[in-house]
């Protein structure tokens, strides 16, 4: 089971685990916050591509799970022709879309028997390689990049502005603006923390601040460490050393899906650190889109009740 776990790690998760941070300097860094955005249009993708708004004729597949949801979301569910077996929201929608495969590599036949306009990728998530294979076929790809939490607006205004649904996109902002300043005013006056956030066993591994999980956990005073890798999501040796560091260490619910059993085995190998170990909803913290939020009302009362249990 561990095994397929791992090799499930590198098919929805491609190329992150070897990610270095120095692959990363091409990308600009996101400056956006909340309230710099304007509702205008927005038709450039993360790759810098300029896309013509396209109506009802649109074909889509998407290959990241969060954006899928987020097509439904913005109503776009209709124009959802294929998506990967990783997307799994909404749960009473998503089944009735064609799987065409993962997320690192698709069944190219089955893709070109929808006949899609349109391809949904991102960075991190889609090798570059398949981005090419698509264009190649003919395919319109839109290329996304969340990094700052904040970044969602301009996510949701590229969909909405690429696939006519901008009163949506508009919509879903400012429900994202509300749970931003909930988060923000949950963390207001409260002790900052030190967290270990763990995303894989056998290795140990974690995120470095410059990830999307990171910035989001960072919203509510929770820094992650290390602070610096030479790769985004790098292996850890869990010694004492490093639990020493932190005030907490959380337990991912996904891409390994951590149990009560991992936590009740980490307090028994580590009983100084016991009360340090806390599980949490790895799609809330994880997932940008309109996921993101759920996941900021989510973070900003896990912040609240674990202020309470230890002040």
């Amino acid at each position: 089971m561990i095994r397929a776990l791992q090799a499930g790690l590198q098919t929805v998760f491609p190329f992150f685990c070897n990610l270095k941070m120095s692959d990363l300097q091409s990308i600009p860094p996101a400056t956006t916050t909340p309230s710099s955005l304007s509702p205008e249009p927005l038709l450039i993708d993360a790759a810098g591509v300029l896309h013509r708004p396209v109506g009802a004729g649109a074909r889509i597949v998407s290959l990241v799970p969060s954006l899928t949801e987020l097509l439904f979301d913005l109503g776009l569910g209709a124009r959802l022709v294929g998506r990967t077996a990783f997307c799994v929201h909404p749960k009473d929608r998503v089944k009735t879309v064609s799987s065409v495969g993962g997320t690192k590599t698709i069944n190219m036949r089955k893709l070109r028997r929808l006949a899609p306009t349109h391809a949904i990728v991102n960075i991190d998530e889609t090798p570059r390689l398949l981005a090419e294979q698509l264009t190649a076929e003919g395919i319109e790809v839109v290329v996304t990049h969340p990094v700052e939490v904040a970044d969602n607006l301009t996510l949701y205004r590229l969909i909405g502005s690429v696939f006519g649904a901008e009163a949506a996109a508009e919509a879903l902002s400012e429900r994202f603006r509300q749970a931003y300043s909930t988060t923000i005013d949950a963390a207001r006056g409260r002790p900052s923390r030190r967290v270990l956030y763990l995303i894989w066993k056998d290795p140990w591994m974690t995120v470095t601040r410059e990830t999307y999980v990171s910035r989001m956990l960072a919203l509510a005073g929770w820094h992650t460490v290390p602070a610096t890798a030479d790769r985004r999501y790098p292996a850890i040796t869990l010694d004492e050393p490093l639990l020493t560091d932190v005030d907490l260490v959380l337990f991912a619910s996904e891409p390994f899906p951590f149990q009560p059993r991992h936590i009740k085995a980490f307090r028994a190998t580590h009983p100084g650190h016991a009360a340090k170990a806390l599980a949490i909803d790895g799609e809330m913290v994880s997932w940008y889109g309109s996921r993101a939020v759920a996941g900021l009302a989510y973070l900003a009362a896990l912040v609240r009740e674990h202020d309470v249990q230890r002040p």
